[in-house]
């Protein structure tokens, strides 16, 4: 086993390989997908040039402990495929990289059901915190749902214009996605009226190595909400994750009105995950 530094682009690619290992040596453990990570790089943070570790046998990335800022609060993620023995050593690092990240706020998702991780969090004296959920869908029992007259459908690969999530996740966007190794722009869409004024957007990734399809993000601007255009764009987008070749199809969520769309467009609810930080 070798342990290695990486920042930037160079640990993105790890972190994804990583995750790919963890979801074909079990289809049903771990929190994220290798599109999480890959989504996560959408903006400019100063866990770009942080030193992430990584644990390395004769397969690639074994383990890895990985920490990501959102607007100055840290995420700490210990990595690692089902099977290899560096739990203890992962956790060491990520205690390390929550001293570390110093008076920041800071957090490490950890999965109801992983009785190891949560018994190392709690002897820790970490503090539980947000929840989220994950949910999944057989991409053959993926909705059929029309969009509502006078909207339509469009992606990247035919918009000239502004990449809709700028105004959310900056200029930037758009040149971050496209650095990303699953970002595909046939599936990045945005539902518009049929006057071009955008009414919402949705990013769907598809992992060829996993066959797993992830939905990350999706948003319906206010203006617009209620008027079924949040379940037409799930049932475009898996639509293009199944011709792709998704097997597959994840999305997740924090809230009980996501919970209400993703369910009622034939997402079945799974594990939760609870967020461990240091008291206040």
């Amino acid at each position: 086993m070798r342990e290695v530094q990486a920042h930037g682009l160079e640990a993105l690619a790890l972190a994804t390989e990583l995750l790919q290992r963890a979801r074909l040596a079990d289809p049903g453990a771990g929190i994220w997908e290798a599109a999480d990570v890959q989504w996560w790089w959408r903006k400019p943070a100063r866990s770009d040039e942080l030193e992430h570790t990584f644990w390395l046998d004769g397969d690639g990335p074994a383990a890895a402990v990985l920490a990501t800022e959102f607007r100055g609060t840290w995420q700490v993620d210990p990595l690692l495929v089902p099977g290899a023995e560096l739990l203890d050593d992962a956790w060491e690092h990520t205690v390390g990289v929550l001293e570390e990240v110093g008076p920041d706020p800071a957090g490490v998702p950890v999965r109801e059901d992983d009785s190891e991780l949560l018994e190392r969090a709690r002897a820790a004296r970490l503090v539980p915190g947000e929840c989220s959920w994950e949910s999944w869908m057989a991409a053959d029992e993926r909705p059929r749902v029309p969009l509502p007259p006078g909207f339509v459908i469009v992606d990247r690969t035919e918009a000239a214009k502004p990449h809709p999530m700028r105004g959310r996740n900056g200029e930037q966007v758009e040149e971050r996605l496209r650095q990303c190794s699953l970002y595909d722009p046939w599936l990045d869409l945005a539902v518009e009226t049929e006057d071009g004024e955008s009414a919402g957007y949705s990013l769907y990734w598809f992992d060829p190595v996993t066959k797993v399809g992830l939905l990350e993000p999706m948003r319906v601007e206010e203006a617009f909400q209620r008027r079924g255009l949040a379940r037409a764009m799930i049932a475009a987008g898996t639509e293009r994750l199944a011709r792709r070749g998704a097997e597959r199809l994840k999305v997740g969520y924090e809230s009980d009105a996501a919970r209400a769309v993703y369910t009622g467009a034939g997402y079945r609810t799974g594990a939760a995950s609870t967020w461990y930080g240091r008291p206040r």
